[in-house]
């Protein structure tokens, strides 16, 4: 693995939306702990993040701040065990011998609060089963 041996590295990647890769990467990095190396990487810069996207996720206690998208560059995509493309899988780069998975969820950008929150549930339902898919291997 990239980052240690007991700790892989996971890169949500979401090309046009923070909101979504923020979100999951959130949920990875409250749930797994110091488990996982949390990444999220994509098109968007931080401050077009949905605040309905902050306040869905301060509902049920993960503070996203930490969480601050980065520009997509091809070195955090070698640097990662574990790339999670959301809908935009042609717009990422693509290495031999990594570990790709592509996730179809609805967009946040632009809704409230309340179309976010099952948004915000179906990723944390994914994220709870990457977590013991990445770290049993």
């Amino acid at each position: 693995m990239s980052t240690s041996a007991s700790r892989p590295s996971v890169l949500f990647v979401c090309v046009h939306n923070a909101g979504r890769s923020q979100m999951a990467a959130a949920f990875l990095a409250h749930l797994a702990g110091d488990r996982v190396e949390v990444r999220s990487a994509g098109s968007a810069p931080a401050d077009t993040v949905n605040p309905a996207v902050v306040e869905a996720m301060s509902e049920v206690g993960i503070d996203i701040s930490a969480q601050t998208p980065k520009i997509l560059t091809t070195e955090a995509v070698q640097a990662s065990d574990v790339v999670i493309t959301m809908g935009c899988g042609d717009a990422c780069p693509v290495f031999p011998g990594k570990r790709y998975l592509d996730w179809q969820l609805d967009d946040p950008a632009g809704q409230g609060v309340d179309a976010v929150r099952p948004i915000r549930d179906a990723i944390e339902t994914r994220v709870r089963t990457l977590i013991s898919d990445v770290t049993s291997g």
